[in-house]
């Protein structure tokens, strides 16, 4: 009775639009005053819960996106893709999904990639023939590629919470977030015959010569930040941190990063990890209370009495995670869920690399799904059109990305493939 009461608060104060972090936090302060807790307890949970050096990670990244995004390095591979491919039919949609698929090495969040990207390719789109619709569902779905494809936030929370190495689940997140982009580059091929009036752009080596070489130097990125991380050469904090040095640097040599643009990317860091950390800290505070109300041992229960066979757990987790996913923010889920599932698919023979790259995935479906879906948010503030219409554009391109999971799920060898060939 406690423990529902304690989710219908939650859910009442999510309803109402309260920040998730309150949201816990409110519940969870109300639990331990009414049990004679001492609120002191809280405080050192929420601040324990922040004091990991896998987490320092975190801040780093999101500083490599901030200033990826402020030097103009989408706008750099928009243009080398869209030379290579702008006289393919639907040579727009293909463009968007590659600029993701590079862009996701810098960037980690999809967030950023939606807000940073969809200014410069639904314009495009529109002035060539493209529909809104199309436009919308393209960038918002290849977005999601970002925090799949490492360096990816979410993995460093879930290397963190599970103990597995950070580099492993780099490595195995890899194919997945390719597979991904594959997949949506089939819905873009069957959509776009569906639209005649589509303009293309010709095609000349000279372009692509040029626009080439400017994105060398971007391109540099993720060989610094993977290789270093792949082949020892940096811990996933220490290769943050030169990631953000290189792309600093990068920008002040192009000349499209200021002096006096560093005090606003500095603030999106902050803004942004700070929503993270506080989301993080309370989703502590509610997962103390959850286990002193023995609820990871009653679900272990429940599940071991469903099944002992580790796909249907799998399938299970992934359920799981595109329904809470359209309600509650990724990092809240992981840091409340990771420590109850990872005993159990243990138990099965789960490989915990395998269901961290299976619970990613599926929650950051959840981006472009309602009432949360923050992805579907950012472009309906960004091209100013109703959440509604974005979500019918994402529809279609919800199917490749299900189909990923999937995959995940039966043929285990898309993630396990890499970090095994690498010794990882």
């Amino acid at each position: 009775m406690t423990v529902t009461l304690l989710l219908v608060a939650i859910f009442v104060l999510l309803l109402l639009r309260v920040p998730v972090a309150f949201a816990f936090l409110g519940p969870g302060l109300a639990y331990l005053v009414l049990t004679g807790q001492s609120v002191g307890l809280a405080m050192r949970l929420v601040t324990n819960s922040t004091a990991s050096f896998p987490l320092l990670a975190v801040p780093l990244f999101i500083l490599l996106g901030s200033l990826a995004n402020h030097a103009g390095i989408a706008d750099r591979l928009f243009d080398f893709a869209l030379a290579l491919m702008g006289r393919v039919r639907g040579g727009l949609g293909f463009v968007s999904i590659g600029v993701s698929l590079g862009f996701s090495w810098m960037s980690g969040s999809a967030v950023a990639d939606a807000a940073a990207l969809s200014k410069v390719e639904i314009p495009a789109m529109l002035r060539n023939g493209y529909s809104m619709r199309f436009g919308l569902g393209v960038v918002g779905s290849s977005a999601l590629i970002a925090p799949v494809m490492p360096p990816s936030i979410p993995a460093v929370i879930y290397a963190g919470l599970a103990a597995v190495s950070t580099g492993a689940l780099f490595a195995a997140s890899v194919v997945p977030a390719i597979l991904m982009a594959l997949g949506l580059c089939v819905v873009v091929f069957v959509l776009v015959r569906r639209q005649p009036d589509i303009v293309h752009t010709g095609f000349a080596w000279e372009r692509v010569r040029r626009t080439g070489a400017r994105v060398i130097g971007p391109l540099g990125a993720p060989v610094i930040i993977l290789g270093g991380i792949l082949y020892g050469l940096f811990t996933p904090t220490e290769a943050a941190a030169v990631g953000a040095l290189y792309m600093l640097l990068l920008g002040f040599a192009y000349g499209t990063l200021r002096l006096r643009d560093l005090p606003r990317v500095l603030s999106e860091t902050v803004t942004t990890t700070a929503a993270i950390m506080l989301i993080v800290s309370s989703a502590a505070l509610l997962g103390y209370v959850l286990a002193r109300e023995r609820v990871p041992q009653d679900l272990s229960e429940l599940v071991l009495s469903l099944t002992s066979d580790g796909t249907v757990f799998l399938l299970l987790v992934a359920v799981l995670m595109l329904i809470l996913g359209t309600v509650v923010d990724a990092t809240a889920i992981l840091v409340l869920t990771v420590p109850i599932l990872m005993p159990i698919g243990l138990h099965l023979g789960v490989d915990p690399i395998n269901l961290g790259v299976l619970m990613i995935i599926s929650l950051m479906i959840g981006l472009l799904t309602p009432p949360v879906g923050t992805v579907l948010y950012v472009l309906s503030s960004t091209q100013r059109v109703p959440v509604g219409q974005v979500f019918a554009g994402t529809l279609p391109f919800l199917v490749p990305l299900l189909v990923v999971c999937l995959l995940v799920i039966f043929v285990p060898g898309v993630v396990t493939w890499l970090p095994t060939h690498l010794g990882l």
